[in-house]
């Protein structure tokens, strides 16, 4: 709304309103929290509030069942010299002081509200649920993380991965053995306009890619699907660079046997010794190995992670 400047003056002249003005320079306030700091009813905050707001000197801004007030931005000379002056005079008013000392224990309250709640949970906020932490948010905030480097993504899938990582990577090729896979693929690295993103049809065993081009090799997934991990790694270990890392994402040994009709994998996971051996074998060292925590839902599997440096 417009600032008004001749009942932006009215308005102004009421030292309720002053005070109130002056408060909400300083920080967005609810009615409640104006009641709390000037000690007056709903009804009076409400009316002073109404005023402020046809004279276009406050605005409000919802957020869930609050009502947050403040000062617009006042693009009018005349109106931001209006507004100045007046506050020039809050200092004036007998109940300046009080009104910013209870401006600060309202201000201290919100954030002992979010304190408390972490208090609370410490110790189980990784299991507390969090609108907002989950991958879907979590995943594009780590791809800022890539530097501009050359990737390999091996048994790619549609590419979602291949996608995420393409927007931070000099280059992201991404292999996979179904041609319809990497069909779809193809069009939505088009659609999305990645243009350093290529989709080539492969196989985990022999990845078309040239030999020691290849910053990080990533296998996310795919080698419980591979005929012989052992030289799937190998083959992943020829394409890096010196310096390069492979990482696998896959899951820890288990026992639900039906995944093999339910999601076509040949491996049941995978034993930390066993990837631990089938690194070394392919010339890579510094191996670090992690398990994920168990994931949620009918499968109840453990996902592992291991990397390890090309460093010759």
């Amino acid at each position: 709304m417009a600032l008004s400047l001749r009942t932006a003056w009215q308005a102004l002249t009421d030292p309720t309103r002053l005070r109130i003005m002056a408060l909400l320079q300083r920080e967005e306030l609810t009615v409640a929290e104006l009641q709390e700091i000037l000690n007056i009813g709903q009804s009076g905050i409400s009316m002073h509030l109404g005023i402020l707001r046809t004279s276009g000197l406050a605005e409000a801004r919802k957020e869930g069942k609050f009502s947050y007030y403040r000062v617009p931005e006042i693009q009018e000379v005349a109106g931001q010299k209006l507004l100045e002056a007046a506050m020039g005079s809050v200092s004036e008013l007998s109940e300046a002081e009080s009104d910013r000392a209870a401006l600060k224990l309202v201000t201290q309250k919100r954030r002992e509200v979010a304190q408390n709640y972490f208090n609370q949970v410490a110790g189980r906020l990784s299991k507390a649920p969090c609108p907002g932490r989950g991958w879907s948010a979590v995943g594009p905030l780590l791809a800022h993380l890539i530097p501009r480097c050359v990737i390999a993504d091996l048994g790619a899938g549609e590419g979602w991965l291949s996608q995420l990582m393409a927007q931070h990577a000099e280059k992201v090729i991404a292999v996979d053995n179904s041609p319809k896979m990497v069909e779809f693929g193809s069009k939505e690295a088009k659609r999305r306009k990645l243009k350093n993103l290529e989709y080539r049809l492969g196989d985990l065993a022999h990845p078309p890619i040239d030999p020691n081009s290849i910053d990080y090799v990533i296998m996310s997934q795919a080698l419980h699907h591979a005929v012989n991990p052992a030289h799937s790694i190998q083959a992943a270990a020829k394409l890096l660079k010196v310096g390069g890392r492979l990482i696998i994402l896959d899951l820890n040994a288990h026992s639900f046997d039906r995944a093999r009709e339910l999601l076509g994998d040949t491996w049941l996971g995978f034993r930390e010794v066993e990837l631990r051996k089938w690194l070394q074998e392919a010339g890579l060292s510094n191996l670090r190995f992690q398990l994920l925590e168990t994931e949620s839902g009918p499968f109840k599997v453990q996902p592992a992670l291991i990397c390890g440096e090309k460093v010759k």
